[in-house]
């Protein structure tokens, strides 16, 4: 997990995005823009299926609304066709529609803004900024290149269960990726008015002596970025039926940006059926906010699976993770403000809730779930597959809880999975206890998993009705994410790959659809 700081720099220079270390997002401070000619692609170019109908270029790039018009960068061509590339503006300053044309893809070069950090308090007038993308739409970037939706303006980007929005690498175009690419761009960021566990100023906010003034900054030059507020249900818009493929470009080693970062989003943001594949650095992360977020897979990420901190009060319901075996670490990662310079009681605590999830864990991989900073995690109706050698006394932990404070905040009923001989590390003793106090646990289960859909065992287990843990859940009757058809959850909208097969008509997660 990583506390959130940018490097922004003004005029023509490239900005970059990256987790620093352990904990932290920081910029290398590049000055000079990144020059990628995307016109003139590597040779030999993959060659075209038989038979297939390749996509022709669009004539020309769309108008878009006031004076962030679109640049014509010439085309691009692949194994799928042939595409105009329209390249967006670094600052979006009007409300912006990208509609789908077959032969288009919009490029994102360098940073990119939606609007400018409009404070934590709206205010009657601001000038808010919409960016709206249609179904369908494909945007490509490379190296450095990333999306930032700024506090206070939103974005639309809502596919749908058979058209997606795909967020991919120029490559991807190009046909030259494979199932085992990553870290070819940036990614999407979005930040929010609601609260936060660490401020900048003002000291940190603690139970009866709260801040109301806390914001974190995405730290940087003399350009200030900051996410949070005390606006809980802030919308930053809607982002449904997304795909982020080969993101979380390294700038150094683990100074990375993963494909979906959320920070202080609040509950009036909608966020689901969102798919993650192969980022190198987390599959998502969320710093602070709260919200709830349903449909979300993430396939292949080299570091956690899903990583939450800094205060966030996330409800996750339908959760598919997988990972690759050659790279991954926990696939939950919970962390609250763990600052030494900041009290232990900082408050909002992280509080994650997952309902029906499925993780299947890649050969050798860390611990499944760590938490600490005395975080609060609940886990209902989950299927966990551990693939490693389980018959060893170390490396095969299901939990590691660090903190008394996250075994006295960890709720657990109708969760199976293959831990092995150990289960438990961290306060391992408290840890036992916290999951035999729930219902219907069982972490010698015999896994009879098709892939990410539930066996026979699975569907045998009873399950938990997490309505009472939040209105948000649904009671499914079923425990992990698929009960027998992945088209269920997971159809369309996705990509298929070696690591994870779901028979999408999309198509293969290294090509484009519809050729």
């Amino acid at each position: 997990m990583k506390n959130f700081h940018r490097t922004l720099v003004l005029g023509a220079s490239v900005v970059a995005l990256a987790g620093c270390g352990a904990d932290e997002i920081v910029s290398p401070g590049t000055t000079a823009p990144i020059n990628v000619d995307i016109t003139n692609p590597p040779a030999p170019t993959p060659t075209p299926t038989p038979g297939a109908t390749l996509v022709q270029p669009a004539a020309s790039c769309p108008q878009v609304n006031g004076s962030d018009q679109l640049l014509d960068q010439a085309t691009i061509s692949g194994p799928t066709g042939e595409y105009r590339v329209c390249q967006l503006p670094s600052t979006f300053t009007a409300d912006a529609n990208l509609p789908q044309i077959d032969g288009l893809v919009y490029r994102i070069f360098g940073q990119v803004n939606v609007g400018q950090d409009l404070g934590a308090t709206p205010t009657a007038g601001e000038n808010s900024v919409e960016l709206s993308i249609e179904p369908g739409v494909i945007l490509v970037a490379a190296n450095r290149s990333f999306l930032v939706v700024q506090r206070g303006n939103t974005i639309r980007a809502n596919g749908t269960a058979t058209n997606p929005i795909i967020w991919t690498a120029t490559d991807n175009v190009r046909g030259t990726l494979t199932d085992e690419s990553q870290g070819q761009w940036g990614g999407v960021v979005l930040l929010g008015r609601a609260p936060v566990s660490d401020c900048r100023t003002g000291g940190a906010n603690t139970p009866g002596n709260p801040n109301p003034n806390c914001e974190q900054e995405l730290e940087g030059t003399d350009v200030v970025t900051l996410f949070g507020g005390q606006v809980a249900d802030d919308s930053s818009g809607s982002f449904t039926f997304n795909q982020i493929r080969f993101s979380g470009f390294e700038l150094e080693p683990d100074n990375e940006l993963q494909s979906l970062t959320t920070g202080g989003v609040g509950s009036g943001t909608t966020i689901s059926n969102v798919m993650s594949f192969n980022s190198s650095d987390d599959g998502v992360e969320f710093f602070g906010g709260q919200f709830n977020a349903r449909n979300l897979a993430v396939i292949g990420a080299s570091d956690d699976s899903l990583d939450v901190d800094t205060g966030a009060q996330v409800n996750l319901e339908t959760v598919l993770v997988a990972q690759r075996n050659s790279t991954g670490d926990h696939m939950i990662e919970l962390d609250s403000d763990n600052s030494a310079q900041r009290p232990a009681d900082a408050i909002p605590r992280t509080n994650l809730q997952i309902n029906n999830f499925t993780f299947l864990q890649g050969m050798g991989r860390d611990t499944a779930v760590r938490a600490r900073g005395g975080v609060a995690l609940s886990l209902t109706n989950g299927v966990m597959s551990i693939q490693r050698d389980r018959t060893a006394a170390d490396g095969n932990t299901c939990f590691r809880l660090d903190e008394q404070g996250n075994v006295d905040n960890f709720q657990i009923d109708s969760v199976v999975a293959n831990c092995g001989v150990d289960p438990f590390a961290g306060l391992a003793a408290g840890t036992e206890a916290a999951v035999n106090a729930g219902s219907n646990n069982d972490l010698g289960f015999d896994i009879t998993l098709n892939g990410a859909v539930n066996g026979a065992n699975e569907n045998a287990h009873p399950s938990f009705d997490a309505t009472v843990r939040s209105s948000f859940f649904t009671d499914f009757g079923y425990v992990g994410a698929i009960e027998s058809d992945i088209d269920e959850n997971f159809g369309d909208w996705t990509c298929n790959s070696a690591t994870l097969d779901f028979g999408s008509a999309t198509g293969a997660c290294t090509s484009l659809p519809g050729a």
